[in-house]
This record gives C-alpha cells, sequence and structure tokens, in this order.
C-alpha cells in the first residue's frame, strides 16, 4: 500500500509505484481526498479526486487505487485493506510517523518501508506543480 496525492502522474511516481510493487504481489495506491489535499497543501488539487484515481489506477504496478480517510489519523482503509507492507515515499517522513505510532491499532503484523527518491531535484511533486 502506498498513500499520496498524485496530482499527475510523473517519473518519481513511477519509480515510487514500481519499487513499492518489488515489495509485494498486489499493489494498493491510497488517493488523498481533495478535503484533505487543501488541509495539507493549503490549495486544492489541479486535478480532481476522479481524475487523480483514474490516473493511478492507469499507472504501471499499481493493481487498485483507492479514496483515503477524510479524518487524518484514523487508519480506516488500512484497516480495510489490511496491507503487509505500507511503502512511504523518502520525504514522506510525517505519514511514516504516522503509522508508526499508530502501529498498535493493527492487529497484524505491518511493515513500513520507505522507498528511495528518483531524482528528487527534478521529479518531486512540489517542483513540478504550476
Amino acid at each position: 500500500m502506498v498513500f499520496g496525492v498524485f496530482d499527475g502522474i510523473h517519473k518519481g511516481h513511477s519509480h515510487f509505484f514500481k519499487e513499492a510493487k518489488e515489495l509485494g504481489d498486489y499493489l494498493i495506491a491510497v488517493v488523498a481526498p481533495d478535503e484533505v489535499v487543501k488541509d495539507l497543501k493549503g490549495k486544492a488539487p489541479q486535478n480532481i479526486l476522479a481524475e487523480r484515481i483514474a490516473h493511478v489506477e492507469a499507472a504501471d504496478g499499481v493493481d487498485k487505487a483507492v479514496v483515503g480517510d477524510i479524518e487524518k489519523g484514523s487508519w480506516n482503509i488500512v484497516k480495510k485493506m489490511r496491507p503487509d507492507v505500507i511503502a512511504v515515499g523518502y520525504d514522506q517522513k510525517v505519514l511514516r510517523k504516522n503509522l508508526e505510532n499508530s502501529v498498535d491499532e493493527f492487529n497484524w503484523f505491518l511493515e513500513i518501508e520507505t522507498i528511495s527518491p528518483y531524482e528528487p531535484e527534478k521529479y518531486h511533486s512540489s517542483l513540478l506543480e504550476s
């Protein structure tokens, strides 16, 4: 399982999906709802949720795209899908820490892995936003 806004799929996302997929057999991408994106980034995403879901589902390596929780920290989608591994991006330090702090809520063994960056000076989402 991976988490993200995925507001336009770039080579960094493709690398992220490829590396995450290698950690298991089935990759679920959790796409942040528009309201959560506004809260996290201080602005609405360029693409609406339905478009972002469609783009993620079409990406190589992604088996299923689902909508993330509206309530941050509830982990309802994690509890529902019960992944064996959650892969976080090298820049998702807060997400990783929040998952580590919540691991007792999950009644199964869950690994948290960090994916290495792919040319972060060129393909980090914040650099590509206009």
